[in-house]
């Protein structure tokens, strides 16, 4: 793999990177391994009520996404997080339990749905949230990229929009080095 994208498909920032990412891969023939990463389980007991069914459909998400990884289906993890995006920040709709099962059906994955009620899935996330917190954290959030050859992540990058492919090129070549240096720790401004 050329990169490790940990997501959360209830953050819509994430979505903004993941589709930079997928840019990036196709004019770059990258391979791209989609990993979980919960804020149901970074902000456990403080998720405020109105973000508690998408943090319950995105659990269930999570626990799809680790079934396929087991198997390497990364392309099918790929193709159902985009069915998950166009549905909800493409369309405008929060995410939702009748979403995920919209996208499991437009991706093609009705074989792997039992993955969404299967308790035992949520270990898996559990070891992947650890393993992309650990390498990125403290004080982080979805979505964190590694890539192979440094010893931390990163989180984000955070764009408030998708850049062009010019543009996507530029932050993936520029951000390149920056993970590959040890001292590099942070480079940030606030949202506006």
């Amino acid at each position: 793999m050329d990169a490790t994208f940990f997501f959360d498909p209830a953050c819509p920032w994430t979505w903004r990177t993941s589709r930079w990412l997928v840019a990036v891969a196709d004019a770059r023939n990258l391979r791209v391994e989609w990993r979980a990463f919960s804020l149901a389980i970074l902000n456990a007991g403080n998720v405020p009520p109105q973000f508690a069914e998408a943090m319950t459909a995105s659990s269930r998400a999570l626990r799809l996404v680790e079934a396929l990884r087991a198997e390497d289906r990364h392309d099918d993890i790929a193709r159902f997080y985009a069915e998950l995006g166009a549905r909800t920040y493409e369309a405008g709709d929060p995410l939702s339990p009748k979403i995920v099962a919209a996208a499991v059906a437009a991706a093609g994955l009705e074989a792997a749905a039992a993955a969404l009620d299967d308790e035992r899935w949520d270990e898996a996330v559990r070891e992947s949230h650890a393993l992309a917190y650990a390498s990125a954290g403290p004080d982080i959030g979805s979505p964190v990229l590694m890539v192979p050859g440094t010893e931390r992540g990163v989180h984000g990058p955070i764009l408030t929009e998708v850049p062009g492919t010019d543009d996507a090129l530029t932050i993936w070549d520029s951000l390149l080095p920056l993970l590959r240096i040890p001292a590099f720790h942070e480079v940030k401004r606030g949202r506006s």
